[in-house]
């Protein structure tokens, strides 16, 4: 298939701080904080939301399309995604900015600290679909980017005809009402977290059931540890999640989710199948550190797959 992945590019920035920020704050000083704190542990991670549901379809046997915009610090991040097997052509280099960047310190208790680098993500708006020679593309996953750039690519693929799902999830906050409707209404398969559902039900006015039955294929809702629900015209699949060998980091796991689930229909899987792809591709990425860390065949993936669910042989179709 010919999958445009349409959404955020980005380095994370993972950083430890051995101590309690808690124990550093002056509650009676909060209007003139002035902080630094030293953190003994930092790597840095490549992802972002497009990029790492491209990454894991390409595990997969995909080679996807990434689009979106990248900044004058891409290179070591496209021959990592080249060799990884993503198609980087519709990358776009703004070369005044830096590649978009999220910043974050966690203390011993767990809390956070961080801060989002829109760099070159804040220029998406100005790609279209319109100027994109593939075709036939089959599918474009519409993932978090620039707002402005979501909306764009969405009245593109109706425009144009062409199946999207839509992932608003992170952005849900930041886009209105008439903007989540109008993704919403045109899209092939919708897919947000549990919380994200209860939030799309409240900037758009429509209740739950209204939601599920306006993509034309399917709403995919996961429910982290257990698992996800696929919702069709005609029935509604309980997907199991499953179980880790090892907990690493939570970071990407939905996007691998996605891809898993993509894969699935890509190779003709009934939903059931495909969720269990998904699910699947989501706990390898939870078992290591960053959302790209991960490494598999396709033959170790079937195999593992199969440890867990029956197939009747569908999955040989990754193996061709």
């Amino acid at each position: 298939m010919n999958i445009i992945v349409s959404g955020s590019i980005a380095y994370d920035y993972i950083m430890r701080f051995p101590g309690r920020f808690a124990e550093h704050i002056l509650p009676d000083q909060l209007h003139k904080i002035s902080l630094s704190f030293l953190v003994d542990e930092m790597r840095r991670q490549w992802g972002g939301c497009a990029a790492n549901i491209a990454y894991n379809l390409a595990l997969l046997g995909e080679r996807p399309y990434l689009m979106g915009t990248v900044g004058q610090d891409f290179g070591q991040y496209r021959e990592w995604l080249e060799s990884s097997g993503v198609d980087t052509t519709l990358a776009h280099e703004e070369p005044d900015l830096f590649t978009a960047s999220f910043f974050v310190s966690t203390d011993l208790d767990g809390n956070q600290i961080a801060s989002f680098y829109t760099g070159a993500m804040a220029r998406a708006r100005n790609l279209s679909l319109h100027n994109v020679t593939l075709r036939p593309i089959d599918l474009v996953t519409i993932s978090p980017d620039d707002p402005e750039a979501m909306v764009r690519r969405v009245a593109e693929c109706q425009n144009l005809e062409i199946d999207y799902l839509y992932d608003p999830s992170q952005q849900i906050v930041r886009l209105d009402g008439e903007m989540l409707r109008a993704g919403i209404s045109g899209c092939a398969i919708l897919i947000v977290n549990d919380y994200e559902f209860e939030l799309l039900q409240e900037k758009t006015g429509w209740h739950a059931d209204e939601i599920r039955e306006k993509p034309s294929r399917a709403c995919i809702v996961t429910l982290g540890a257990d698992g996800a629900s696929i919702f069709t015209r005609e029935t509604t699949y309980n997907i199991p999640a499953v179980t880790p060998e090892t907990l690493d980091d939570p970071t990407g796991v939905g996007d691998a989710f996605r891809a898993g689930l993509v894969k699935g229909l890509a190779i003709g899987l009934p939903w059931d199948l495909a969720g269990r792809m998904g699910s699947l591709a989501a706990t390898y990425t939870l078992e290591q550190p960053g959302p790209q860390s991960h490494r598999y065949t396709r033959a170790e993936f079937v195999a593992r797959f199969r440890e867990h669910f029956d197939d009747g042989g569908a999955l040989d179709a990754i193996l061709d």
